[in-house]
């Protein structure tokens, strides 16, 4: 009998797997509410915008009886809304006590901080330059704590150059919570350097999943070929899994499912990184892993830089149902 070796052997692929990965404490609390939502009210519970950034995830939530919908006035009165992780502006939650809705707030706490704080500054009569992604949810949310023209959107080192303020000398600074931290410090440097005055946030504003993602994946970098980050092209952290990744000098992807893999990026690739956004469930992680296994042997090694112990309280009235 005559064997091919080449179908009887499959070429060896070591997977480098990031850890931390994958949900985070902000994303964890935001599907639980939307479960026990649907567990205490029953279906359909309306949800304002995909309640985090992946298709999976809301995909799953639409099956157990929610129902995203971009604004409230495509909520049927007296219908229960869950507001999602990213936050909303203070109209969202004044409009719904006006028509009466029974809703819920899934804003991450470490996004309603950055609110606290800019409803603070602004009171103080500090100016607010944020730095931010023109239209993400999570800046429309925090620009939507204050006043109109209390706040300027930064989003580059060379908007921060160009940036001419009313009264320089009164300046306080925040970010959204999902920026790259090296392009965040790099926006802060120049914004120090031009106005010394500047106030800092009470603590870092990028929250610490962001943070930790990206520092696994610049842990791993340098022994990968080539690597792989689950996430949605709307999930502003996953996205900057990938620049991380690139920046470190290694070609990287970005996959929703493994369905969408392009194998022609693992031409000559022996060592595969891995990883995942904040808001990418373990599940996909392992999908694209037994996909690979389809075509390759696999030696998996998970390199972990932190362990994440963070968890968040529920909102009142759910607590019980949990």
């Amino acid at each position: 009998m005559v064997i091919d070796t080449k179908s009887a052997f499959k070429p060896v692929l070591e997977l480098v797997i990031a850890a931390p990965r994958g949900f985070c404490a902000g994303v964890d609390r935001a599907i639980r509410i939307v479960e026990l939502a649907i567990e205490k009210h029953g279906a359909p519970v309306y949800v304002r915008h995909e309640i985090v950034h992946n298709r999976y995830v809301v995909d799953a939530l639409r099956e157990k009886g929610a129902i995203f919908v971009e604004e409230l006035d495509e909520v049927p009165d007296g219908a229960p809304v869950v507001f999602s992780a990213h936050g909303v502006p203070k109209s969202v939650p004044v409009e719904a006590q006006g028509r009466g809705l029974d809703y819920l707030d899934a804003t991450c706490p470490l996004v309603s901080k950055v609110h606290r704080q800019a409803e603070r500054l602004v009171a103080a009569g500090r100016h607010i330059v944020f730095i931010g992604h023109a239209g993400h949810p999570e800046v429309i949310g925090t620009f939507g704590q204050v006043p109109a023209g209390a706040m300027s959107l930064i989003e580059t080192a060379a908007d921060a150059e160009l940036f001419m303020p009313a009264d320089p000398a009164n300046l306080a600074f925040l970010t959204q919570t999902t920026l790259s931290v090296d392009d965040t410090a790099a926006v802060v440097a120049v914004l120090q350097r031009r106005f010394p005055e500047m106030q800092p946030p009470r603590g870092e504003d990028i929250c610490y999943a962001t943070s930790n993602r990206q520092s696994a994946v610049k842990a791993i970098a340098a022994e990968c070929d080539a690597m792989l980050v689950i996430g949605a092209p709307n999930s502003s952290n996953s996205v900057r899994l990938v620049e991380v990744a690139e920046r470190e000098g290694v070609r990287a992807r970005l996959l929703q499912r493994a369905a969408d893999l392009d194998w022609s990026l693992l031409d000559g690739v022996r060592t595969l990184g891995l990883t995942a956004g904040a808001s990418a469930p373990e599940i996909l992680v392992r999908e694209v892993i037994a996909l690979l296994a389809t075509r390759y042997e696999i030696v998996e090694r998970e390199v972990e830089t932190t362990r994440e112990t963070v968890a968040f309280k529920l909102p009142r009235g759910l607590e019980a149902a949990a």
